[in-house]
């Protein structure tokens, strides 16, 4: 390899700044988390061939020492301008056996400072040169940051012998010419601030772990910059940045270019671990990175910056859990299942039923209502797939859709699906903030949506062409399609991946949500066996998740006067309204929804009494549903059976029946919320809970044996998700064993097979004599009178958590306020008369017991109690602290109001 040799104007020429360049050491004084027996200093040829001393940390002589047999090693290459401590935690964690040699490139760290600028071509040979005398123990797994990235990838492109797999942390091989460097990088490198920003004094130092989120210790931020206190010892920080080859002509662009390429041709596994808040490398050096290794898992943390594995530490144990199982050979591979995945009727395609064309398909109402038959869509469909394709959409690409429920949104997605792309949705519950970085995070290649939808994806930098469909763009997207001719592709992979959606967040960031198209026709055919779904069917779509499916199942339905997104927003009347559109005979709602109905049921008029009575099936899911709430729907619409399907975003339906036909014995002797049997072809397991809260690896079954095992919920079936998305930690947690999914709920199975839910994994209180569940202790102190609200939540650590009742006082069966969108409010302990019933209620030990006006809930379905900030309320008002303290730690946007929302009791 041709080495471009550094300007002569670069070198020093002072003999004691040329001095203090060539000195090279171990840090001198105890650092965070470094332990001094790692650092070591290393002798070996550079690129020229000459003699360097390399500062290096490596595990490698404690393990000689301790007479481990050493099974890899992982080659650890930092960026600019940070050093080897970058990888203090992958050393502190290495798992015994594994070697972790993590450099400091020469210039950097407590490397020797050679005097003249390094090429990004020199610093791939100098690391072979290293490696050469440290003499690494195959097999090789490379883990990089920043431009260690190329560098590291330049070295296992030419060590593909010794190479076992790749790991790269926020890093890029490719600047397209036609992007702009990032802002902060363009402002560091401009002729005028370079020397003073990067050399001159330590801004460029600091900034870097000025980046992280949250911010890092002092001491932390001062290791960091340790090696770089004098302006000669920063030489190599200006030059790192000068040899960035943003330009056709720079002297790296052609080593960079090589390096990309190559990196394509690279048959080991790859794990990428995202902080997608990094302003410089974004989410555009991702996607370059995926489409070069489609085979790589991908680990994003939402809200982490670049320092990923600083913002995010636990990052380091995913990453030796990945080395173990994809390297080391631990572990289940991939696509294993334990036993034959259970199989249901033959799946619903995703296509547009065309058996009765002349039939109305899809009633808008709200606006400017309008209907379309099956035939009328069909044809849309097909016009507008044209269309797309005109526009650069193929076969596989991600495309976001940002449309609001109705004919236009079913016509985008039933168009991408005929183009056997992947639909991207995310609902507007998840609220805007959380609403972008979602999207942004699945990397859609495509956006369509409308305007305003649009504008808040270049806000949030969600990638991908931009596509708008309101004032005529749908239209004009049609007649586009329509005029071209080219055949829609055939036979497409039933393997694939059909859809991303996303997950409501309760429990933390919303996670992507991976279903292959296989998964969505099983999806449909399960609800289609379940709940009848047949011809003569008809049904008003109020539940945003399912109000897409009428076509494929070839119903007609309707969209009622509502925001699909808001489900309190559906009244009485525009529910009549909706059903009237289409004569339905079924409802499918959230119990939000359902709520506000009843609320409101006062505004209809006998005719429009009379439409409801003939409907014959509620359908309602999302969050746990009260029979009381059922028996005054009932009172709306008299001839409708209710149905609860229990299931989540990654497995739904999972289970049903009807909460009104429980006797009362099976109510006094139960635990939870009865959520049904399993629907056909759905197997439903337990992972009992162990005294620490921690769910087992064994499965306790519905058959008998199993029965009042409380435990995590674990659900098998032919429509589960296939993963999620970019969120290879969660997948590899929740797919145990291998083809089951671990849902996070927490109940039991009874005698009889049915199955109860005792609540959220997640808000278990592990106390020092065990774990509680919430849903129980919530059922007993709730018939209190005087009680018309509670929840029940942990403080303390875990394994000493303290139960604490949070009570909302009014009479049983009146209205409760629930707000979304906050969780501070005022508050105080309960009056002693009423916190000694609730004590005696509760059936366990309580440390305190809270009253205050109304609890927040989730966004999505405005009806789950949101227990996580509400745990963070509870906890500043028995440690006193003040109401801004509060605030932070339970919603971290201190001064917000809350979004008041009265509405019926419910669990």
């Amino acid at each position: 390899m041709d080495l471009p040799q550094p300007s002569p104007r670069h070198r020093i020429q002072d003999p004691a700044r040329r001095a203090a360049h060539d000195r090279v050491g171990l840090p001198s004084a105890p650092l965070p988390g470094l332990d001094p027996d790692w650092s070591r200093v290393v002798v070996a040829a550079d690129a020229e061939g000459r003699t360097r001393r390399w500062h290096v940390l490596d595990n490698g002589p404690a393990l000689e020492a301790a007479g481990a047999e050493i099974e890899g090693t992982v080659l650890a290459v930092h960026g600019n301008p940070t050093w080897s401590y970058l990888w203090r935690r992958v050393l502190a964690q290495a798992p015994l056996g594994w070697r972790v040699v993590a450099v400091d490139q020469l210039g950097m760290g407590w490397s020797e400072r050679p005097g003249t600028p390094r090429t990004l071509p020199q610093r791939v040979a100098d690391l072979g040169g290293l490696t050469d005398a440290l003499g690494l123990t195959r097999p090789v797994v490379t883990l990089a940051h920043d431009w260690g990235g190329p560098i590291s990838l330049g070295w296992a492109l030419a060590h593909r012998d010794e190479l076992a797999g790749v790991v790269l942390t926020n890093t890029a091989v490719h600047q397209p010419v036609e992007h702009a460097a990032p802002a902060v990088i363009r402002l560091a490198r401009a002729p005028a601030l370079l020397a003073q920003v990067c050399r001159t004094t330590p801004a460029f130092v600091r900034a870097t772990t000025a980046l992280s989120r949250p911010a890092l210790p002092r001491d932390v931020r001062d290791a960091f910059a340790a090696p770089y206190a004098s302006a000669a010892r920063r030489d190599a920080v200006a030059d790192f940045v000068r040899d960035i080859p943003f330009e056709p002509d720079h002297p790296s662009r052609a080593t960079l270019d090589e390096i990309a390429a190559g990196t394509a041709t690279l048959d080991v596994p790859a794990l990428l671990v995202w902080g997608p808040r990094d302003p410089v490398f974004s989410q555009r050096y991702l996607e370059d990175l995926v489409r070069r290794l489609p085979h790589a898992d991908v680990q994003v943390y939402p809200g982490a910056s670049h320092l990923v594995l600083e913002d995010r530490p636990e990052g380091v144990g995913v990453v030796w859990d990945w080395v173990r199982r994809t390297v080391g050979g631990e572990g289940e591979p991939r696509g294993a299942e334990a036993g034959p995945r259970t199989t249901a009727a033959a799946q619903v395609p995703v296509r547009v039923d065309t058996g009765r064309p002349d039939e109305v398909a899809i009633v808008e109402l709200g606006g400017a209502a309008r209907s379309v038959t099956f035939g009328e869509l069909d044809a849309r469909v097909d016009a507008v797939a044209r269309g797309l394709a005109g526009r650069g959409v193929r076969t596989g690409d991600r495309v976001a859709v940002l449309v609001p429920p109705g004919v236009d949104l079913t016509t985008v997605v039933y168009a991408v699906w005929r183009l056997g792309a992947v639909v991207v949705v995310a609902d507007a519950g998840l609220g805007l903030a959380r609403l972008g970085a979602a999207l942004a995070g699945a990397g859609p290649a495509h956006v369509v949506g409308i305007g305003r939808a649009l504008a808040l994806a270049a806000v949030t930098r969600v990638p991908g062409s931009r596509i708008r469909t309101d004032g005529g763009g749908l239209d004009a997207l049609a007649d586009e399609g329509a005029r071209l001719d080219d055949p829609l592709p055939e036979d497409l992979d039933d393997g694939a991946d059909g859809a991303i959606l996303f997950t409501s967040g309760a429990t933390g960031p919303p996670k992507g949500v991976v279903y292959t198209r296989r998964g969505l026709g099983a999806q449909v055919a399960l609800l289609r066996d379940t709940f009848g779904f047949g011809p003569g069917e008809r049904f008003v779509a109020a539940f945003a998740p399912f109000a897409l499916y009428g076509p494929a199942l070839g119903l007609p339905s309707a969209v009622p006067d509502m925001d699909v997104t808001a489900p309190h927003t559906l009244t009485a009347t525009g529910l009549a309204d909706a059903v009237a559109a289409v004569d339905a005979t079924m409802v499918f709602a959230a119990p939000a929804a359902l709520r506000n109905v009843v609320a409101t049921a006062g505004a209809l008029d006998a005719e429009q009494r009379a439409v409801l009575g003939r409907v014959r099936l509620v359908l309602s899911a999302g969050a746990p549903v009260p029979p009381e709430l059922l028996r005054e729907v009932r009172q709306v619409l008299p001839a409708a059976q209710t149905q609860t399907p229990y299931g989540m975003t990654e497995a739904l339906p999972v289970a049903t029946h009807d909460p009104t036909t429980l006797s009362p014995e099976d109510l006094a002797g139960g635990s939870g919320v009865c959520v049904g049997r399993p629907v056909p072809g759905v197997e439903v397991a337990i992972a009992a809970l162990g005294p620490d809260g921690i769910p087992a690896e064994d499965l306790a079954t519905g058959d008998g044996t199993g029965a009042d095992v409380v435990g995590e919920i674990v659900v098998r079936g032919p429509h589960v998700k296939d993963r999620y998305d970019r969120r290879w930690a969660a997948q590899e947690h929740s797919d145990r064993p291998a083809g089951w999914h671990r849902t996070g709920d927490v109940g039991h199975l009874d005698g009889s097979g049915r199955l109860w839910v005792e609540g959220r994994l997640a808000h278990v209180v592990t106390t020092a004599e065990g774990p509680v569940t919430p849903y129980p202790v919530e059922d007993r102190v709730r018939d209190l009178p005087g009680v018309a609200d509670v929840a029940v939540v942990g403080v303390g650590p875990a394994g000493a958590q303290l139960v604490v009742l949070v009570l909302v006082r009014g009479e049983r069966g009146g209205p409760v306020a629930r707000a979304t969108g906050a969780a501070h409010g005022s508050g105080a302990l309960a009056p002693p008369e009423l916190a000694a019933r609730a004590r005696a209620a509760a059936g366990v030990p309580v440390a305190a017991v809270l009253v205050r006006d109304w609890l927040p809930v989730d966004v999505r379905h405005a009806s789950k109690v949101d227990r996580s900030v509400l745990a963070g309320w509870a906890d500043g008002v028995l440690h006193g602290r003040p109401l801004r303290d509060r605030l932070r730690s339970a919603v971290g946007m201190p001064g917000q109001a809350p979004r008041r929302a009265p509405h019926r009791r419910s669990r």
